[in-house]
C-alpha cells in the first residue's frame, strides 16, 4: 500500500465537498466520489491554473490510466482535501499524484494517481506536452524523488 505524502507535500490544493447523495449503502462516501474528486482537481489546475481551454483548445489531455488505494473512509457532511502534484513528466504526458484527506481532521483518506496523454484535438495522436504547461509542472507541482512520501521534508515547496 502507498504510504500518503503530508497534504503540504502537494503543490496545489483544493477542497472537495461531499453531499448527501454521495453516502452508499454501507454509510460512507462511494468510491466513485474519489475518482470525480482527483479528476475535478486536476481539471481545476489545468484550466484554472494553467489556462489550457478544454471546449477550444488544440490540445487536450486525455486520461488515459488510474488509480486509488483507500485508506480510511469518509461520509458526508465531512468534507474532502486533495492535494495535487506530478510523479512524473514525460515527452507526451503526464503522471498526476493526488492525496485525499479529511478537512476535519487531516487524515489520509486515500492515495490516487491519473495519467494524461496529451493529444491533438483534431486527431486524437499523441503530441508533447506543451511547452508552457511543462514549465508550470515543472515548476508547481513536480515532487522531489528525494523526498520519500509520509515526511514532511521539502514541504516548504
Amino acid at each position: 500500500m502507498t504510504v500518503p505524502r503530508p497534504l503540504e507535500q502537494y503543490g496545489f490544493r483544493r477542497v472537495f465537498p461531499t453531499r448527501w447523495n454521495d453516502n452508499d449503502q454501507y454509510g460512507h462516501v462511494n468510491n466513485v466520489v474519489y475518482y470525480a474528486a482527483m479528476d475535478t482537481t486536476i481539471n481545476a489546475w489545468l484550466l484554472g491554473v494553467a489556462g489550457m481551454d478544454p471546449l477550444d483548445g488544440e490540445v487536450l489531455g486525455l486520461c488515459v490510466a488510474s488509480s486509488c488505494e483507500y485508506h480510511r473512509s469518509i461520509a458526508y457532511p465531512d468534507d474532502m482535501e486533495l492535494g495535487l502534484a506530478a510523479a512524473r513528466v514525460g515527452r507526451t504526458s503526464v503522471t498526476w499524484s493526488l492525496g485525499i484527506f479529511g478537512s476535519a481532521d487531516g487524515a489520509a483518506l486515500a492515495t490516487g494517481s491519473f495519467t494524461h496523454v496529451f493529444v491533438d484535438r483534431g486527431t486524437r495522436r499523441p503530441v508533447p506536452v506543451p511547452a508552457p504547461l511543462r514549465a508550470l509542472v515543472e515548476e508547481q507541482l513536480l515532487l522531489d524523488p528525494a523526498v520519500p512520501p509520509g515526511t514532511a521534508a521539502g514541504s516548504e515547496r
